[in-house]
């Protein structure tokens, strides 16, 4: 099988790249990125070594898409993927509106018209970002143990929501943010083009990724952002919901997510259509609070600051519920919360200045 990963030397590309070249012997597989963001050049060098083709282009680029040739599956990895792009809190750090709409959507749309095409599958790597803010603000919670959870003494829960988090039939309703409005419009457009050429898409909505390596930027990365920066010592804050760090997220590592990319290209035939959540689930939910104590127990001592500032992309607690994925595909992810903490510990003890080179 040959495929292609766009943003293929970026985190979550490349881990992708390893996993296909590792568990698929027969697999000929091409990362296909701009090399724009700080840190691909050291992954373009690691997937060379592992006979991974890396070809510099541009998915926004319908040329640079069409020379790349045939392949069974394009997989999606390419994206600005931070909430807060095209806002003004990112004036001169990221991506602008126009920006993210041309990485997001309209490449996007080059990669869809490019599989349907080659009569291609493709995979869209989605995020928990489609889901209603105003929704997700709503969610009965409670605190528990230095962190909030769904509160489990509500009788009936809102629409798409179980103790174990947010299922696919959550709302989507505006406002998601300009960020998770080009991912839900990029899930839109796929399924149609499934349905008019015949192809396999499936859709993951990703929970938060994080592991070694994983470029240095708060608002893409918080895990790995938040222990590298513990481990220099830099200044750390909680920012809104009482500024005492309550805030829940789950994480998943990128080597967990390939897993399930490979059961789905082998399982897919036809023109088939598939969206899931994919994530770390309730056993890997942690809150900034009870991260930073991991942190103090495996780095050592370090003052956290507490802010009343409110922000208006923050949310208190977003854990995807996975059971659709496990039950489809037998997959559960393997790489629970500390081992990923351990593993980005471990980068940062041996790669101090990484948040200086990858832009943290």
């Amino acid at each position: 099988m040959r495929f292609i990963v766009t943003g293929g030397c970026g985190f979550v590309g490349q881990a992708i790249c390893r996993e296909l070249v590792e568990h698929l012997p027969d697999a000929h597989v091409v990362a296909f990125d701009n090399l724009r963001r700080a840190g691909s050049e050291l992954n373009r060098q690691e997937l060379a070594r592992r006979g991974v083709v890396v070809v510099h282009g541009d998915v926004r680029c319908q040329s640079d898409v069409d020379a790349l040739g045939d392949c069974d599956w394009l997989i999606d990895a390419a994206a600005e993927p931070s909430v807060l792009a095209g806002t003004a809190a990112m004036a001169g750090r990221g991506a602008g509106s126009r920006q993210l709409l041309e990485h997001n959507l309209l490449g996007t749309v080059n990669l869809l018209e490019a599989a349907a095409r080659r009569r291609a599958g493709i995979v869209i790597l989605s995020t928990s970002r489609v889901y209603s803010i105003t929704a997700l603000t709503s969610v009965p919670l409670r605190e528990h143990a230095a962190a909030f959870e769904v509160d489990p003494t509500v009788a009936t829960l809102p629409h798409g929501v179980t103790q174990q988090g947010i299922t696919e039939d959550f709302s989507t309703a505006a406002p998601v943010s300009l960020y998770g409005a080009t991912k839900l419009a990029s899930e839109a457009l796929a399924f149609e083009y499934a349905d008019l050429a015949g192809v396999p898409v499936i859709v993951n909505r990703c929970g938060v990724l994080a592991g070694a390596g994983q470029f240095g930027r708060a608002d893409q990365g918080i895990f790995s952002w938040w222990i590298h920066s513990w481990a220099r010592r830099r200044p750390l804050r909680y920012i809104g919901f009482g500024g005492r760090g309550l805030q829940v997220r789950d994480c998943l590592h990128p080597a967990d997510l390939a897993r399930l990319v490979i059961l789905q290209a082998r399982s897919a035939t036809g023109p088939c259509r598939s969206l899931l959540n994919v994530s770390g689930g309730t056993a890997s939910a942690t809150s900034l609070a009870q991260l930073s104590a991991w942190c103090s127990q495996r780095l050592g001592n370090h003052d956290v600051a507490g802010s009343s500032e409110e922000r208006p992309y923050d949310l208190p607690c977003v854990v995807l519920d996975h059971t659709r994925a496990t039950s489809l595909h037998g997959w559960t992810p393997e790489h629970h919360a500390h081992t990923i903490f351990e593993e980005i510990a471990r980068h940062a003890e041996r790669h101090p200045d990484w948040l200086d080179i990858t832009g943290g």
